[in-house]
């Protein structure tokens, strides 16, 4: 019999069931923690999974927005899923994460399922070329939130600094690097949405400093679908991200999320807090 225990961390992570009045119940866990609660990814695809089991649900999804309201703390949450509008093609939903006694949700979050049909298909962007990530040395991060630990990366460029002084000038904020589960696992729709939320904050690479840091909102949009990612059947992808403008406290980061045939899976964009 599968138990929570033996599936896959990230699955057992995300793992939700539905509730007699139709909610979702779920629970966070501390593998994947950050400084103050849940890791922003984990959340992320808690959302895309109850959406994806939800018996009204149609399509696939090809967006998903998510606005951390406040952090989730450990232990049980609740996801209340509501269908706002559908036609044909689209399906509109919005979502809401509750915990404990508190009236306000800790986390609102929207996303759009869409009807994948036969048709033209073309990629203007290019591929990041690296070699492969066994030429490349593995990130080692002691000391650092659990939720690091829950993934592998290979650092092509831009790798996380800490220098005891900021950088002047200001570093890059361009990364690229091989990702993968520690526990090897398929890449798939949720495992996408979290992996949006890996990029490290590019303030720490243009500040070359880890500094108070957190995800506001985070947008992924799904360039791929089920079929294509279980033919695919990778256990590795490619990242990129870079930022714009650092500016009174908040900064903009955009990613990429590739596979390794060169295939465009997944971009996010998301609007961060900072403090330095």
């Amino acid at each position: 019999m599968t138990t929570l225990q033996s599936i896959h961390p990230f699955d057992r992570a995300i793992a939700v069931c539905r509730e007699p009045d139709g909610t979702f119940l779920a629970e966070a866990r501390t593998d994947y923690w950050t400084f103050m609660g849940q890791f922003g990814g984990a959340t992320a695809a808690t959302c895309l999974n109850a959406l994806m089991r939800h018996p009204d649900a149609a399509g696939q999804p090809i967006a998903l927005t998510v606005n951390f309201a406040a952090p989730i703390q450990e232990g049980a949450f609740r996801l209340s899923l509501r269908r706002v509008r559908a036609n044909r093609s689209t399906q509109h939903w919005s979502i809401e994460i509750h915990q404990g006694d508190d009236p306000e949700p800790r986390t609102t979050a929207t996303a759009v399922l869409a009807e994948r049909r036969p048709g033209w298909s073309h990629q203007s962007a290019t591929p990041p070329a690296l070699p492969p990530a066994e030429q490349l040395r593995e990130l080692v991060l002691p000391d650092t939130v659990p939720w690091v630990g829950c993934y592998r990366f290979w650092f092509e460029s831009g790798e996380p600094i800490n220098s005891p002084e900021p950088l002047s000038p200001p570093g890059s904020a361009v990364s690229q690097f091989w990702l993968a589960d520690a526990v090897e696992r398929d890449v798939d729709l949720t495992s996408l949405a979290a992996m949006a939320d890996t990029f490290f904050g590019r303030i720490f690479q243009v500040r070359g400093q880890i500094v108070p840091f957190g995800t506001v909102s985070l947008t992924t949009y799904f360039h791929s679908d089920v079929e294509e990612l279980q033919a695919l059947a990778t256990r590795r992808v490619i990242g990129r991200v870079d930022g714009r403008r650092f500016h009174r406290s908040y900064s903009d980061q955009s990613g990429e999320l590739w596979s390794p045939d060169g295939r465009l899976l997944a971009t996010s964009h998301q609007i961060a807090y900072f403090k330095a």
